[in-house]
C-alpha cells in the first residue's frame, strides 16, 4: 500500500479534509497515476452536497492529469512515465461503447458515481485502514496518486502543458464537445451559451473555432461576461438586468440557431428553449438534483420545430477528442489557460469557495511533488 495525501469528503456539505490515506497497487487493466494537477468541477460540489447519492466518505476529483507510475498486468498501451489526462469511466463493451458513444455507457452511473470499483472493492483506505468510497469518475483525483483504468487514461504529447490539461477530461470536453460533436455548429451560425462558467466558455471558444458569427454569452457575473468576450463571444447579456430570451432574439434576428444550457437551473433551461429560432437546437448539459423538471411551451416547440438534446460529456470519444483539443490549444485556437487559476492542494476549500462565488472560473489544484 502506498501512503498518499487525499482530500476526503466525509459528510454532506462539509469542507474537504486533507488526510494521509493508503492506495493499493493497480490490478488488471488499471494504472496508478501520480497526479500533477486536478481541476475542480461543479460536479464535485454537487456530489459533496449529495445531489446524486454517491456514498460518503469519499475522495472526489475527476479532472486529473499526471504521470503513470505503475500499471496492472492487462495494460497494453500505457507504461510508467507516460503523461495522461484522466476522463470519465466506461465499460468498453456495451452497445453504446461499441458504437463509440461511451458517454452513454450502460454502466456509466455505477462506474462514475458508484463509490467503488467494478468488483465492489475500494482502492483507498484512511489512516484507520477503513475503506473510503473512491473510483469517482474512475479516478478520484483529489489526491497525490490515484487509480484509473487504461481506457480512461488518455496519453498526451510531451510538449503539452500537463498542469493545464485536467479539465479537458470533463468540463472543457463537455462544452467543446457539445458544439463540435453534438450540435455541430456550422460556420455563420448563431449560438448562445446560458452560463459563462467553464463549460459555457469552452463552448464559446469551440463555437468561435467552428466559425459561428454571432456568439452570445448569458450570465449574472460581470467578470465572466467580460472573459466570454475575451475568448470569442460577440455579445454578452447580464441575465439579472435584461430579459435574456428577448435580448437573444433581438441579437439573432428572431432566435438563435443553437443554444447550450450549462447552469442546471430549470428557469434558465426554459429561457434557453424559448430563445431558439425556427428549427433551433438546444443542448442541455447542466446537472440538477435527480428528478428536476423543466417547463416549456409545447406549441412553441412544435410550431417552430425546435429540438431539445441532452448531452453527456460532449458526446466525445476521449482518446481522439482530448488530443484534438490539445492541438487546438497549442495553435492558440482554444485558450484554456485564460480560464484557469491555480491553487495549491492545501487550498482546496478556498478554491471551491472562489468557484462557487464566481471569483474563479476554473480552479485547478497543483499537487505537491
Amino acid at each position: 500500500m502506498l501512503k498518499i495525501r487525499a482530500a476526503v469528503t466525509r459528510k454532506k456539505g462539509a469542507p474537504f479534509t486533507i488526510e494521509d490515506v493508503y492506495l493499493r497497487a493497480p490490478k488488471l487493466d488499471e494504472v496508478r497515476v501520480r497526479v500533477v494537477a486536478s481541476g475542480i468541477c461543479h460536479t464535485d460540489m454537487i456530489i459533496r452536497d449529495q445531489y446524486y447519492p454517491v456514498p460518503l466518505p469519499a475522495v472526489l476529483g475527476h479532472e486529473g492529469a499526471g504521470v503513470v507510475e505503475s500499471v496492472g498486468p492487462l495494460v497494453r498501451d500505457l507504461k510508467p512515465g507516460d503523461r495522461v489526462v484522466l476522463t470519465y469511466g466506461s465499460c468498453g463493451r456495451c452497445l453504446s461503447c461499441a458504437k463509440g458513444l461511451s458517454s452513454y455507457c450502460k454502466e456509466f452511473f455505477s462506474l462514475n458515481f458508484g463509490g467503488s470499483g467494478r468488483d465492489g472493492g475500494h482502492a483507498l483506505s484512511d489512516a484507520q485502514h477503513t475503506d473510503l468510497n473512491d473510483h469517482f469518475f474512475s479516478q478520484s483525483s483529489f489526491a497525490t496518486y490515484c487509480i484509473a483504468r487504461e481506457n480512461n487514461a488518455i496519453k498526451v504529447p510531451e510538449n503539452a502543458p500537463l498542469e493545464l490539461l485536467g479539465p479537458l477530461g470533463c468540463g472543457f470536453q463537455t462544452g467543446a464537445g457539445a458544439i463540435i460533436n453534438t450540435l455541430r455548429v456550422p460556420p455563420g451560425a448563431s449560438f448562445v451559451a446560458f452560463g459563462a462558467g467553464a463549460v459555457g466558455l469552452s463552448a464559446i471558444m469551440a463555437a468561435k473555432a467552428s466559425g459561428a458569427t454571432t456568439i452570445v454569452a448569458v450570465d449574472v457575473v460581470a467578470s465572466r461576461l467580460q472573459l466570454a468576450l475575451d475568448v470569442g463571444a460577440t455579445h454578452a447579456i447580464k441575465g439579472k438586468q435584461l430579459d435574456a430570451t428577448e435580448a437573444v432574439r433581438e441579437l439573432t434576428g428572431g432566435g438563435a440557431d443553437y443554444a447550450l444550457e450549462t447552469t442546471g437551473i430549470p428557469a434558465v433551461a426554459t429561457q434557453a428553449i424559448a430563445s431558439l429560432g425556427e428549427l433551433g437546437v438546444v443542448g442541455i448539459v447542466g446537472a440538477s438534483h435527480l428528478g428536476t423538471q423543466v417547463g416549456f411551451d409545447v406549441n412553441d416547440l412544435l410550431i417552430k420545430g425546435k429540438t431539445i438534446r441532452g448531452i453527456c460529456e460532449g458526446d466525445s470519444v476521449p482518446r481522439k477528442f482530448i488530443p484534438d483539443l490539445i492541438e487546438l490549444h497549442l495553435q492558440q485556437r482554444f485558450p484554456i489557460d485564460k480560464l484557469i487559476r491555480f491553487y495549491e492542494f492545501s487550498q482546496i476549500n478556498e478554491a471551491v469557495a472562489d468557484s462557487e462565488s464566481g471569483k474563479t472560473l476554473k480552479p485547478v489544484l497543483r499537487m505537491p511533488a
